[in-house]
């Protein structure tokens, strides 16, 4: 969606310099790094420009209500709340052009960590990134982000929205996400770029990790007992199980008690069981990178 690519491309960005961190530091120690003259840069550039980006722009021409989360539609609706509003062309350009400067942008901090030697907060970019992914997914501006995301059509978004009240009425069931990811040609669009995307993001990133474990500063015997489906398995479940857990978490905690309160808990939270030394993100980012104890 156009709210999230800037962060999912930010994200994408600074994952890639975390995967070849250690050739990064390689490259900075054998004569200075030069951003333009790192080959896994060039293929981070490749990946946006050549995959991430054209997807997003043909999910906004095809779904243009659903990628703007009905904010947009395209085309003009009489009668319907807020939904007479045609994207404006330069939001087209924008948005193409921010889905590769934001992963450049990833990719150069998270390099600019690395070469000061500090891997975790490389990783800690990705994560953040992500973070605010999900949290625009499930909540959004109004609460409502995972409504919009799990409707497939200006129609069941229309029936679920009162215009007196500016509000969806309608609960949302479970159902209703089992049907979307079953019968809406949008989730079936993003299953095949997903088929075509995901498998070379997989492999770059592991083997970059596999390779740069053979350069040391690794726990040498962690790192002969790791393989590419242990890395990937890593961070998928940093993705989806702490990242996505968050975004769920601080939604709920704004729904229950207001935004300020729950930021102050929440972060509260995220520091104690995240962030804190030994804590969940620690452990896990030490799996991607095998630094020695």
């Amino acid at each position: 969606m156009v709210q999230v690519d800037v962060f999912w491309s930010f994200a994408l960005g600074a994952g890639f310099a975390g995967a070849a961190a250690r050739q990064i530091r390689r490259q900075d120690k054998d004569g200075g790094y030069q951003l333009l003259h790192d080959p896994y840069f060039t293929r981070n550039l490749i990946y946006l420009a050549c995959l991430f980006a054209p997807s997003g722009i043909y999910l906004l021409w095809q779904f243009t209500g659903w990628e703007t989360m009905y904010f947009w539609t395209g085309q003009v609706q009489t009668g319907l709340y807020h939904y007479e509003r045609v994207l404006p062309a330069w939001l087209v350009v924008l948005f193409a052009i921010t889905n590769v400067t934001q992963g450049i942008l990833g990719y150069w901090w998270a390099s600019a960590y690395i070469r000061q030697g500090k891997f975790f907060h490389a990783h800690l970019l990705w994560i953040v990134g992500y973070f605010c992914m999900f949290f625009i997914l499930v909540h959004g501006w109004d609460g409502h982000g995972y409504v919009r995301f799990f409707t497939k059509d200006l129609a069941q978004w229309d029936a679920m929205f009162d215009p007196a009240t500016k509000a969806v009425t309608h609960p949302f069931a479970l159902w209703m996400a089992l049907k979307w990811a079953v019968t809406a040609p949008v989730a079936w669009t993003l299953y095949a770029m997903g088929v075509i995307m995901l498998p070379l993001l997989f492999y770059w990133m592991s083997d970059w990790a596999k390779r740069g474990f053979e350069l040391g500063e690794v726990d040498e015997e962690r790192a002969r007992a790791t393989t590419g489906k242990d890395l990937v398995n890593t961070v998928l479940r940093v993705v989806f199980v702490h990242t996505l857990g968050a975004a769920i978490v601080f939604s709920i905690l704004i729904h229950l008690v207001g935004f300020w309160i729950a930021l102050v808990i929440f972060a509260a939270l995220v520091y104690g069981v995240w962030l804190r030394p030994g804590g969940l993100l620690h452990g896990e980012i030490r799996r991607i990178t095998l630094e020695k104890a």
